[in-house]
């Protein structure tokens, strides 16, 4: 209806250019894909796999940093539920 319309006007950029930019936008998304394609091989092509004494030595660092975290936290909580206590007592909150 729209180009029907635009034909009797006499308005001929809106009619050839649609079918156009359809084709365009179909190009376009294809580039656009292979483009990415090729991006991504080419960042395939850059990742190297640890060795395994690497994979060790990042193991460890982690898991002794989840106890040492693990410790921080519970003397912090004992610390925090034992003034919680002492000042509940004090208000006289719990006996």
């Amino acid at each position: 209806m729209a180009s029907k319309a635009a034909i009797e006007k006499g308005d001929q950029s809106q009619v050839p250019g649609a079918l156009s930019n359809v084709s365009e936008g179909a190009k376009g998304l294809w580039g656009n894909f292979t483009t990415f394609l090729s991006d991504v091989r080419a960042e395939m092509r850059k990742v190297v796999t640890p060795t395994r004494k690497e994979v060790q030595a990042t193991t460890t660092v982690v898991i002794v940093t989840v106890f040492v975290f693990g410790a921080f936290f519970f003397v912090v909580d004992l610390i925090f539920n034992k003034a919680l206590q002492e000042i509940l007592t004090r208000l006289g909150g719990t006996q």
